[in-house]
């Protein structure tokens, strides 16, 4: 489920690289045929796992960063799974790792994607209405 996020007016400079180029290999994954793209999500998000655990405000500083670096030659708005990739993977561009989670609810019913910083810090889990209706993890990566 797609919706308009606010987008921070700048991201701090020692993460806007690391935020670009995570936001653009997320990018690259979503024009993989379809049945491809979730197994290379997770094997990106999986191959950080060696790495010391994030806190928790790292992991929203690298969000708020990946929200804000959204290029300008995109069409549209990019997608929550798009985003917590990014997250995952700019966060392991700078030497640690969170949690990549897909989950869901029923009322409304739809899907979502958010990171998780090892002490179980959200990123981006309050989008779509995450607070009014909270998600259930289905799926988090190690």
């Amino acid at each position: 489920m797609t919706q308009m996020t606010a987008v921070p007016n700048t991201p701090a400079m020692g993460l806007r690289a690391p935020a670009v180029l995570a936001l653009s290999i997320a990018l690259a994954v979503r024009a993989l045929p379809a049945h491809r793209r979730m197994r290379t999500r997770t094997a990106l998000a999986r191959a950080a796992r060696f790495l010391p655990p994030a806190p928790g405000d790292r992991v929203l500083r690298v969000h708020a960063a990946v929200t804000a670096c959204q290029p300008r030659w995109w069409p549209g708005q990019i997608d929550c799974k798009e985003r917590a990739l990014a997250t995952v993977l700019a966060t392991a561009f700078t030497g640690q790792h969170c949690h990549l989670v897909l989950g869901a609810r029923t009322v409304p019913t739809a899907f979502h994607a958010w990171a998780v910083a090892a002490d179980g810090t959200p990123a981006g889990a309050d989008e779509a209405g995450g607070t009014d209706h909270p998600w259930t993890p289905v799926h988090t990566t190690p």
